[in-house]
């Protein structure tokens, strides 16, 4: 005969309090005023029990439904080209599993529907807005009605918390190291549309970067991509078009592939013609050929940040306004000084080419 389960009545009874205290504290209804004391007393009694509430009960007595929604700002298209998603995904989960949720993925386009909606009928406590758009007016509307979301990314005009990067010191380090390289011929092909504020931020790193340097900005040498591989390979195919190009910022590692892709087929060789910088340093980055030069990105430390930020709004704790993690630039053998130069005709008569080989670096 298999031992009964233990129930709340059993932790209340060990506990010395009601079943309406094990409810607050196991649901962790902050807006019942446990004293730590009696918190303390519960948790251990529950522990000591081995107590687990139902998860469905446990969301009805709460009024949550211990969902956490990660909602993609792109469409399902481009959410299946996006290589860095499992690392966040995961970084994401472990948090909300820690603390008792689970996670739904909603891609949504920025043709699909209110969003919003998740929170309102109750299907997600709070939500993850991944890859903020500047006309995204239900973001501005939740912002505005203090409703428990964290961007994972950034959005001025939206007062809700933000876990992220800085996209523009990032990606004008990705373009000094090609200008201290050699190269004043550079182009930059962006990740995604402009109204995705990450593709403004590190166009504005780019054009930083060439200004520092006195170099003046040719918006014929800008081309946007939108997420994908085949997008990259388009926008270079017309920026070869530029004369005296010899390097390109590519701020995304797979638009990057199709960039490369490109430059191949001009019978152009990297980096011996052409340098070629991502950003993101996806897992098969050290893998392309020859191996990219990239922007690392702590896709799995972004995850579970922005998933422990968004718990700490739904349970009444405080939230930094932004927090910002690191990235690291990645130095690896797409990229070296233009042929032209004397480090250029040094690597030449070294006999360095674009085989892969050399400094191929993983950080």
């Amino acid at each position: 005969m298999q031992p009964r389960r233990p129930r709340s009545r059993d932790v209340a009874a060990l506990a010395g309090v009601s079943t309406t205290t094990v409810s607050f504290v196991l649901n962790d209804r902050v807006e019942a005023r446990i004293s730590p004391a009696t918190r303390k007393r519960v948790l251990d009694a529950a522990a000591q029990l081995g107590y687990s509430p139902h998860a469905a009960a446990r969301g009805l007595a709460g009024g949550r439904s211990h969902t956490v929604g990660l909602v993609l700002r792109q469409s399902p298209e481009q959410v299946a080209e996006d290589a860095l998603l499992p690392e966040i995904l995961r970084g994401i989960t472990s948090a909300a599993r820690a603390g008792g949720f689970r996670v739904l993925v909603e891609p949504s386009g920025i043709r699909n529907g209110d969003y919003g909606d998740l929170i309102r009928s109750n299907r997600a406590d709070g939500l993850i807005i991944s890859g903020p758009r500047t006309d995204d007016a239900v973001l501005r509307s939740l912002a505005a009605q203090g409703a428990p979301i964290i961007l994972q990314g950034a959005l001025e005009e939206a007062s809700a918390p933000s876990v992220d990067v800085d996209n523009v010191a990032a990606a004008r380090e990705a373009v000094e190291h090609l200008l201290g390289l050699g190269h004043r011929r550079i182009a930059c092909v962006t990740n995604a549309p402009l109204s995705y504020t990450a593709a403004r931020e590190r166009l504005d790193g780019y054009r930083l970067a060439l200004r520092t340097a006195g170099i003046e900005l040719d918006d014929r040498l800008v081309a946007e991509a939108d997420y994908s591989a085949a997008s990259g390979r388009s926008a270079m195919a017309r920026l070869l078009e530029a004369d005296g190009l010899t390097a390109v910022f590519v701020a995304s590692d797979v638009v990057a592939l199709g960039a490369m892709a490109a430059i191949r087929e001009a019978g152009r060789r990297i980096p011996d013609d052409i340098s070629v910088v991502g950003f993101d340093d996806i897992p098969l980055a050290a893998y392309f050929d020859p191996p990219l030069t990239t922007v690392r990105l702590p896709a799995h430390d972004l995850g579970r940040a922005v998933g422990a930020a968004l718990l700490d709004r739904i349970a009444g704790r405080p939230v930094q306004a932004r927090t910002v993690l690191p990235t690291e630039l990645v130095i690896r053998s797409s990229t070296a000084p233009p042929a032209g130069s004397a480090s250029g005709r040094s690597r030449e008569s070294s006999g360095a080419g674009s085989n892969g080989k050399g400094s191929n670096g993983d950080g």
